[in-house]
């Protein structure tokens, strides 16, 4: 069996949201290779049940990390993709896209004004 790369596992992050099949974070390295972060376009409308997926998402991403940097490590790819380029982006220049190590952080401006309600103390869904 091949060994498969080190990834930080988020300890006390939200695995996924409750009462449906949407996954925020994996559980183990993908043997195939790790799937790239890339901006993939948003197409929830505000209110939607994908839309608030994506606010819960990054509603635990900010009561996690805060304003700090924080390594991709376990966080899933197809959650992070819906929010990256936008309410979340590269913490440094040289990102690798394709690194478990990758840092990145919260566009606090920009996540204010899209999903406000993420940055609220408790998000009703």
């Amino acid at each position: 069996m091949a060994k498969l790369p080190e990834m930080t596992k988020h300890r006390g992050f939200p695995s996924g949201m409750p009462g449906t099949g949407y996954q925020f974070t994996i559980r183990r390295a993908n043997p195939k290779g790790v799937t790239p972060i890339k901006a993939l376009p948003r197409r929830a409308r505000k209110g939607s049940p994908e839309y608030m997926v994506d606010a819960a998402f990054l509603h635990a991403l900010w009561h996690h990390f805060g304003d700090e940097p924080f390594e991709r490590g376990n966080l899933d790819a197809g959650r992070l993709n819906y929010l990256f380029g936008r309410e979340v982006v590269a913490a440094d220049p040289d990102f690798d896209p394709t690194s478990y190590e990758a840092m990145l952080r919260i566009d606090e401006a920009v996540g204010r004004s899209t999903m406000p309600e993420a940055f609220e103390d408790v998000m009703e869904i």
